[in-house]
């Protein structure tokens, strides 16, 4: 392998691919990045790959020129440290392979990694062969379900006993796609409308780990960009490329990256049970104002005391957001409603809860319908995302 590479490209690529790296591993090659060199039609290209065992990332560079086509198998850790020492006024890193040994050559520097022999490096699930067997295959636009993914992923449960609510419930139905997430206290649900695509009447759910879900957000890249999704019985896969859907197939090329992950097992709950359904007050709200109130009422706030309470008041058509804790004092803060349906009503909330679900809006208004103190609340925002969330009891 003899490869020159453009540092700002493989600095990034590296960085990206070492995330699914695991710290500690009994199979010292899991510890490395997989470099393969490639010409395909005469252009170079540079492949990296990293595993875990359960999630698998493999992203194409080709701001690379290939002298010399090989694989080799490095030590992700040292090979990170090593570019990111590089000064940046370095604009190309080389890379050359000799026997057993990586070679790393910049302007003012060389280092030289004793490789990983390449068999020792666990098998990367090929996506070609996955969607050929699919229980789902489809296409979405990147922008589309990284919307989905940064509405819910925040609502994942962790450190639970409850397994299948540490992940991220995926359903299909055709051109409906709908993604949920819970951790017992709040939940959070989004859906969207995909376009036609090849097995439209198939019907499928599964739950995604979260660590799989934060790399798709580092991955997803131009949110018109493509990506193929295909889910078999216990995977599910995302291969990104490089132009819109719809492109035309000759000025398509292959993905530039290929996201996989073991699914996570068990039942994800009867979600559908828990969103309430009698809600009699529906108060309407500007997001920008009402999650700057809550984040202002939060500073005065603390672990044994961490609830705002909010009086909403009809008549006034306003919200009074207060806070207390102990030796430290108390907030109140005034906010003006857009509209009010229904009586008056005092609640309690975490605050990070609701700043959660806020941020990730970008609806100018939202919705919030209540029933009772000690009932859960509804968030809205627009007609595809919803957020429920239990109230809290704070001392009088």
């Amino acid at each position: 392998m003899k490869v020159a590479c453009d540092r700002t490209a493989i600095v990034a690529a590296v960085n990206l691919v070492a995330g699914v790296v695991p710290a500690r591993t009994t199979v010292p090659a899991m510890s490395g990045l997989r470099l393969t060199a490639a010409k395909h039609a005469g252009v170079g290209e540079l492949s990296l790959a990293g595993t875990d065992a359960e999630t698998s990332v493999v992203l194409t560079i080709t701001q690379v020129d290939v002298a010399q086509p090989g694989t080799a198998v490095v030590s992700a850790e040292k090979l990170r440290a090593i570019l990111q020492s590089v000064d940046e006024s370095n604009p190309t890193v080389a890379f050359e392979l000799d026997g057993d040994l990586f070679s790393i050559k910049a302007s003012h520097g060389k280092f030289k990694i004793i490789t990983f022999k390449e068999g020792e490096f666990p098998q990367i699930p090929d996506f070609a062969k996955a969607a050929a067997g699919a229980r789902s295959a489809f296409n979405a636009p990147a922008g589309t379900l990284r919307r989905l993914i940064d509405r819910t992923i925040f609502a994942i449960a962790s450190e639970t006993s409850r397994y299948a609510i540490n992940g991220l419930l995926m359903k299909r139905d055709g051109k409906k796609l709908e993604m949920v997430a819970t951790d017992g206290r709040r939940l959070a649900l989004c859906r969207a409308t995909i376009k036609a695509s090849g097995g439209d009447g198939d019907k499928v759910s599964c739950i995604v780990p979260r660590k799989a879900l934060g790399l798709f957000q580092r991955l997803a890249g131009d949110p018109e960009s493509n990506v193929r999704v295909a889910i078999t019985d216990n995977r599910i896969f995302f291969a990104f490329e490089d132009g819109p859907e719809g492109a035309k197939e000759d000025a398509k090329k292959h993905p530039v990256a290929t996201l996989s992950s073991a699914l996570v097992e068990g039942a994800f709950p009867p979600y559908e049970d828990v969103i309430p359904k009698d809600q009699d007050r529906r108060i309407t709200a500007a997001r920008e104002e009402f999650i700057r109130a809550v984040r202002q009422a939060a500073v005065l706030t603390n672990e044994e005391s961490r609830g705002v309470r909010m009086a909403f008041n009809k008549k006034s058509k306003s919200a009074k957001i207060t806070s207390r804790a102990p030796e430290m004092g108390e907030s109140e803060i005034d906010l003006d409603l857009t509209g009010f349906e229904g009586d008056d009503l005092e609640i309690s909330f975490n605050p990070g809860y609701l700043a959660d679900a806020l941020k990730t809006m970008d609806e100018p208004e939202v919705l919030i319908e209540l029933k009772a103190a000690n009932k859960p609340g509804i968030i809205k925002a627009g007609s595809d995302f919803l957020y429920v969330v239990m109230p809290v009891n704070l001392p009088a």
